[in-house]
């Protein structure tokens, strides 16, 4: 069972996942801190200690997590300010990191699946419903796509920048 690699593709042995997407975004988001920071977001949490305390973790750790996240695109800051008290900031998610959000909810949902027992602790369900929510592999059109329809080939527009500029893409 595996996906359908097309052209120089098929053969694993002659091509290695240069440029890689996966590679780059788990650079980004590839630890614990980033991600539990990232649910955090999407539960509406926006403020340094919030952060730590509901991820866990100790402050150093949560700066050192909201400033990657926020250098990458994924949070801005916007400064606010209790009265009586200095300025500080807020992280609120950007487009990049609203984008994020199905492939942590299907992070949620393989968890849930394979690491409870038997009952997931919360639910995904759509506001205005109440129906289940879930990550699925769809095509444009809307047909679910099954590992082994999954077709995978080397973009050309990819290919022609990165012969037009090589060190662009790594």
């Amino acid at each position: 069972m595996s996906a359908v690699l097309e052209g120089k593709l098929s053969d694993l042995g002659s091509w290695k996942p240069e440029g890689c997407s996966i590679a780059k975004a788990m650079d980004i988001v590839g630890t614990r801190s980033a991600i539990l920071i990232l649910r955090e977001s999407y539960y509406g949490t926006t403020r340094f200690d919030g952060f730590a305390a509901r991820v866990g973790i100790t402050d150093a750790a949560a700066s050192s997590a909201l400033r990657k996240l926020v250098d990458a695109g994924l949070l801005e800051k916007r400064p606010y300010q209790e009265a009586g008290k200095r300025t500080r900031n807020e992280y609120v998610l950007t487009p990049m990191g609203l984008d994020l959000l199905p492939a942590v909810v299907a992070l949620w949902q393989w968890g849930d699946k394979y690491l409870q027992d038997g009952t997931a602790p919360l639910e995904r369900l759509e506001d205005s419903t109440g129906e289940p929510v879930r990550a699925e592999l769809r095509s444009a059109s809307g047909n679910e796509v099954s590992l082994e329809n999954l077709r995978i080939r080397v973009n050309d527009e990819w290919r022609r920048k990165k012969a037009r500029n090589p060190r662009a893409h790594e």
